[in-house]
């Protein structure tokens, strides 16, 4: 078992019934001694079943379920009592769902993150580190610009810190591979179905690949080195839509589409207005916040200063997959 600050830690996630909650809750479970781990979200149901799967009974000493809403500041800051550290998961993400109920997205997604600061704030908490998106970079449709004001706040809540030992910071990843409501499933179930061809919105349209595990080892990256303010990307690969559907189905017809409303043709996780305050790693980038609102946040400046005019897209990458790496890597695209 790994010796690390989540040892003897009590780690709260929310939305810690999702994709991203079942993947880390096991990953620190099976790698490191947590004092208890608190999933904290609105559904009992999932809450349930998530309690009765056997890797959580085998650990029921460590875990805690929490049932309440992140828009409700008094009963998550009630959750967050004696938690060391936050993992922020929960958001409305379906683009479809957020353009129809923007009311919704904006209570949930950026009202939720300031309560999640103000819990974090009042009751000692050490460190939270909040998921994003690469929809929060130039957003074009109303999830991304939730998810972009939830990224300034949470990098602006540093402000506030004043000499408590608690910092705010970020990773950003666009969908993990076989999550819910991206594309893997959805080619998986028009496939079992039969279908003779597959739909691709625009054939030049690229994809970060990130897995699950990839994602919980950025946020763990986050935890141990953040100093407030960072905004962390993971350096993985690009694939082609198209090859995906190869790699999933050899030989299959495709059909253009037509792009959607509110969709990209590449994922970008660094603009270039970013580049002044980006600095590139071994395996990852960090931004660093534009304003400085401590003495702690200091750059690490281990790494190598990025170019002016630099920017980071699934379409510009280095990095690309061939349909025969697509195809070795599917059975990692696996969802809650």
């Amino acid at each position: 078992m790994k010796s690390s600050i989540l040892d003897n830690k009590t780690i709260l996630v929310t939305g810690g019934t999702g994709s991203f909650g079942h993947c880390f809750t096991q990953y620190l479970l099976e790698n490191y001694n947590p004092k208890k781990i608190i999933i904290y979200s609105r559904d009992e149901y999932k809450q349930f079943t998530m309690a009765n799967e056997r890797v959580y009974k085998e650990n029921a000493d460590k875990m805690r379920f929490f049932i309440g809403d992140i828009r409700d500041g008094a009963r998550f800051e009630r959750a967050c009592e004696n938690v060391d550290y936050v993992i922020h998961a929960a958001a409305l993400k379906q683009v479809p769902a957020c353009e129809y109920n923007p009311d919704e997205a904006i209570k949930t997604n950026i009202a939720g993150a300031q309560s999640v600061i103000n819990a974090a704030l009042n009751t000692g908490v050490k460190r939270v580190v909040a998921l994003s998106t690469d929809k929060a970079v130039n957003p074009v449709n109303l999830y991304g610009a939730t998810k972009m004001v939830s990224d300034k706040l949470f990098i602006a809540a540093n402000a506030y810190s004043g000499a408590k030992d608690v910092n705010f910071s970020i990773v950003r990843y666009g969908n993990v591979a076989g999550s819910r409501g991206s594309i893997i499933p959805f080619f998986k179930e028009l496939i079992a179905k039969g279908e003779k061809e597959l739909p691709i919105t625009d054939y030049r349209m690229t994809r970060f690949w990130i897995s699950l595990p990839e994602g919980v080892e950025l946020v763990l990256k986050a935890l141990a080195e953040a100093k407030g303010g960072e905004t962390f990307i993971s350096k993985i690969p690009s694939f082609n839509v198209k090859d995906l559907a190869e790699a999933m189905c050899p030989g299959i017809k495709t059909v253009e589409v037509g792009i959607r409303p509110g969709e990209k043709l590449d994922e970008i996780m660094v603009t270039t207005e970013d580049a002044p305050f980006t600095y590139e790693y071994d395996k990852h980038f960090i931004v660093y916040p534009q304003v400085v609102f401590n003495e702690r946040q200091v750059p690490d400046l281990s790494g190598k200063k990025v170019a002016d005019g630099f920017y980071y897209s699934s379409g510009n990458n280095t990095e690309w997959m061939s349909v025969d790496e697509i195809r070795r890597r599917l059975p990692e695209a696996v969802d809650h």
